[in-house]
């Protein structure tokens, strides 16, 4: 039932990359050092930076890392729900999202995690009290605060940062999700899970973090992410708003 919770038990960490080589180690050694009893799964999409052939050593020196290797460059939506199956497949208790560019601090996953055990969904916020961004560009802050009022005023929601990519998810969420519905990328992908977890009936809670700027490498960010973003979010807040009215006409009789 809701808001009646069972402690959290095995942790998988799951880290999308794509010419992430100048990052992988560090983000990996700090998540192994923050959260010494969860497994990393690494999903690259086959980076020609070599960053797939780094994470093999990595896991090939410890045994609580993991590397699936795909294809090709495919997208961070896809990404995430290739380790969610594979994280449910194996039977773990809380699943968590995070990037390997540095910008998601692995010292906050402790508190991420101990936030499951009042909530379905523990978002790592930056547009909450306490939320911190440090050396990010005045655009990509404006950009996030935009697309987030945005995303709150077409849906209807409370969320101050659906956007973000640092999250825990109890296991049991992503079970009730049908993930086979998501098609969405970029920042949709994380308002997309966040709308069906709140649809879902389950809880959710925003945990304050400090999100830095990447140093090495480029972002992935771009126009087709933004665009995707306020189109698909401006499409579910009409189709509910219509959905509402013609729920209202039925039981006034009008339908």
């Amino acid at each position: 039932m809701t808001g009646s919770y069972t402690p959290i038990g095995t942790v998988a960490v799951i880290v999308p990359t794509y010419n992430e080589r100048e990052n992988l180690e560090t983000t990996a050694g700090r998540v192994r050092h923050a959260v010494p009893d969860a497994d990393l799964l690494i999903v690259d999409d086959n980076s020609p930076d070599g960053t797939g052939e780094l994470a093999d050593k990595l896991a090939d020196a410890d045994t609580r890392i993991h590397v699936m290797h795909r294809a090709g460059k495919s997208g961070l939506g896809t990404a995430y729900i290739a380790g969610f199956r594979w994280a449910l497949e194996h039977g773990y208790d809380a699943i968590v999202e995070m990037d390997a560019d540095g910008s998601h601090q692995p010292e906050d996953l402790p508190r991420l995690l101990a936030g499951l055990d009042r909530a379905d969904l523990v978002l790592g916020s930056r547009w909450v009290p306490g939320g911190k961004m440090i050396n990010w560009p005045k655009y990509r802050q404006f950009i996030s605060w935009g697309g987030n009022t945005y995303a709150r005023l077409m849906l209807g929601i409370s969320v101050r940062d659906a956007t973000g990519g640092f999250r825990a998810y109890r296991a049991d969420t992503l079970r009730k999700i049908p993930l086979d519905e998501v098609v969405s990328q970029g920042y949709c992908f994380q308002i997309d899970l966040t709308l069906r977890t709140l649809r879902a009936g389950l809880t959710l809670t925003e945990i304050p973090i400090t999100f830095v700027e990447r140093i090495h490498g480029t972002s992935k960010m771009s126009n087709a992410i933004v665009r995707e973003a306020f189109w698909r979010v401006g499409q579910w807040g009409i189709a509910d708003r219509v959905a509402k009215l013609r729920a209202r006409r039925v039981r006034s009789g009008r339908g």
